[in-house]
């Protein structure tokens, strides 16, 4: 009876410890079903005269919701260097992704969301260019009324904002410090990447979706609200200058992860 009894008892034991690794297998691996595993890598890509450090607070809230999220630091030289940067991004995802970009960053999201791993688009404040346009071409017939960038004439092929009117221009609702230091720390933009046109524009075979930042003074709230609407994006508005991925990270992180999560729904079909 003792042997009987040791024995059922080794079969239960076998059989709970097959089951506990096979929901570890299944943890671990994905087993096809972990949700984290459905979802798509986000790739944020700043845009001219700043680097990827503003993205900070929109990258702790998605990183906190569980995302893998990837800050590209593209030099701003031209809109080729751009996209190859976002492009090695994308190379070392190891699968889908989405692209998130903010004023010019849109530009480069365009190009190179043409990638077969790219599953989305999303543009923050940003230039969204059909084929052969180009920031140059989207900005040279400002409406009337509509704030002009103070961008300085160009040294030896870059731009620069004017420091003394970087704040109002970029980012009016961001903390003044922070502002004075945005404006102290620009990168030069290349004159080639203001100039580089899109050859197969993104947005007309994949989803997007776009923020528009109302108080914006680099990019007019209508012309964002034309290229959102002209590529069929997902649209919410938010007040907010145009840094207003600095000032409000809330709402964009909100928007970015809509935008995850559909392209995870998609690919669970």
């Amino acid at each position: 009876m003792k042997q009987q009894t040791l024995i059922a008892a080794l079969t239960l034991s076998a059989q709970a410890a097959h089951g506990q690794t096979h929901l570890a297998t299944g943890s671990n691996n994905g087993g096809g079903n972990s949700s984290s595993d459905a979802r798509p890598t986000i790739l944020l890509i700043h845009g001219g005269f700043v680097d990827g450090s503003g993205w900070d607070g929109v990258y702790a809230r998605l990183r906190k919701d569980g995302y893998k999220v990837t800050v590209v630091q593209n030099p701003t030289t031209t809109l080729s260097d751009d996209v190859a940067a976002t492009r090695r991004a994308i190379d070392a995802s190891g699968g889908r992704v989405i692209l998130v970009g903010h004023s010019y960053g849109g530009v480069v999201i365009t190009q190179a969301g043409n990638d077969p791993r790219v599953v989305g688009l999303v543009y923050i404040a940003a230039f969204a260019p059909d084929n052969g346009e180009s920031v140059a071409k989207l900005i040279q017939n400002p409406p009337p009324g509509a704030s002009v960038p103070p961008i300085l004439p160009p040294t030896e092929g870059f731009l620069m904002l004017d420091k003394a009117k970087f704040a109002a221009a970029f980012a009016a609702d961001v903390e003044a410090s922070r502002a004075e230091f945005m404006a102290e720390s620009q990168v030069p933009w290349g004159v080639d990447a203001l100039n580089g046109a899109v050859s197969e524009a993104a947005w007309k075979t994949k989803p997007s979706w776009y923020l528009v930042a109302t108080d914006d003074h680099m990019i007019p709230p209508d012309a964002q609200r034309f290229m959102s609407k002209r590529a069929g994006s997902t649209v919410v508005e938010s007040p907010g200058s145009h840094a207003v991925y600095v000032s409000r990270p809330e709402p964009v992180a909100k928007l970015i992860a809509k935008a995850a999560s559909a392209a995870s729904v998609a690919a669970a079909k």
